[in-house]
């Protein structure tokens, strides 16, 4: 695939300290008048490590699926693309190369790509960079506009779905790529986004169009 990865964002996470008060019983056992060999003969019998493995994929699946829709440490899409008046889609702010047209694009383009490539042996990337940009710097019309929007929905949609289901296996090989896994192309998705969207939100305040808050 001739897409490659482009940026990171990254933020600091506190850890806060808890002290837990010693119990007399901390496992319970005694109460239930269990011995610790008991307990986990109980466990296996529930469904012990295998039912613990299907809630963590379960919890990574949802994560994954926040990380895509942005918002947390990101902005979201709708945010950042709502309420940009025509006139300034094309425009590019002065010292900087995109306009607004040319990053949501951009980010179309390369998702839609991810997607594809995830899903289908035959797909062929457009090449890169020049296939990852739109051919004008303003969009031919505000249908193109709302087009672009449209597809961009769609697809994140169809990626959300992909991760979702329960038969994705997340860390499998795409048989078609070179190591690549849907786990792997999917943080790609949203990494990628989130990069893109935080040029966007520079470019709508260097143009006067971003609400501050």
């Amino acid at each position: 695939m001739a897409f490659s990865r482009e940026g990171s964002c990254a933020e600091q996470i506190g850890l806060r300290r808890q002290s837990y008060r010693r119990l007399p019983d901390p496992s319970g056992l005694k109460s239930l008048g269990m011995t610790p060999a008991q307990n986990l003969t109980r466990i296996f019998e529930k469904g012990g490590p295998g039912r613990m493995k299907n809630d963590q994929d379960r919890s990574l699946r949802r994560h994954l699926i926040e990380l895509l829709k942005g918002g947390s440490a990101h902005a979201r899409f709708e945010e950042v693309i709502a309420g940009i008046p025509a006139k300034l889609r094309g425009q590019k702010p002065t010292d900087l190369p995109h306009s607004a047209w040319m990053l949501l694009e951009h980010m179309r383009i390369a998702q839609w790509d991810i997607l594809e490539f995830s899903q289908k042996r035959k797909h062929v990337s457009p090449d890169w960079p020049r296939g990852f940009w739109p051919r004008t710097e303003a969009p031919p019309s505000a249908s193109a506009w709302n087009a672009s929007i449209k597809k961009f929905r769609r697809d994140l949609k169809s990626i959300q779905d992909l991760v979702a289901h329960p038969k994705t296996d997340l860390y499998a090989r795409i048989p078609w790529g070179d190591g690549q896994t849907v786990l792997r192309e999917a943080l790609l998705v949203a990494d990628h986004n989130a990069y893109h969207l935080a040029q966007l939100v520079d470019v709508r305040r260097l143009l006067g169009a971003w609400p501050e808050k």
